[in-house]
């Protein structure tokens, strides 16, 4: 079974920056996909970034394009989402989910929440102005 554990997640001022990261256990970590979302309070939980696992392609969301880079380390079975020139509306709970990949399987929608499998428990970051 797959197990997920976000850290990294504090408070920070305006204009600053954070790092999370996922730690990721019990499979096989090159074969899966990798994502960030978040969830703000009274709102819906949203996509972030994602890198997939052939090639590590990347894709984020137009509100953070820019400013955060998602990146992995293979070695370390690590997930990092850097988080820089923060603002109020970054405040939210982050999450890491992964997803199972095969070399040449069907297509899915890596920005869908319904998309993955597995979901760490979430880090709060928040922005204060």
């Amino acid at each position: 079974q797959v197990q997920l554990v976000a850290s990294g997640g504090g408070l920070v001022q305006t204009g600053g920056s954070l790092r999370l990261s996922c730690a990721f256990s019990g499979s096989t970590f090159g074969d899966h996909a990798m994502a960030w979302f978040r969830q703000a309070p009274g709102k819906e939980r949203e996509f972030v970034a994602v890198i997939r696992p052939f090639g590590g392609d990347t894709k984020y969301a137009d509100s953070v394009k820019g400013r955060f880079t998602v990146s992995r380390e293979n070695a370390r079975n690590t997930v990092n989402l850097q988080m820089n020139n923060l603002n109020p509306e970054d405040t939210a709970v982050y999450y890491c989910a992964a997803r199972r990949e095969q070399l040449f399987g069907s297509g899915y929608d890596s920005t869908s929440r319904a998309s993955y499998t597995y979901w760490g428990q979430g880090a709060q970051v928040t922005v204060s102005s």
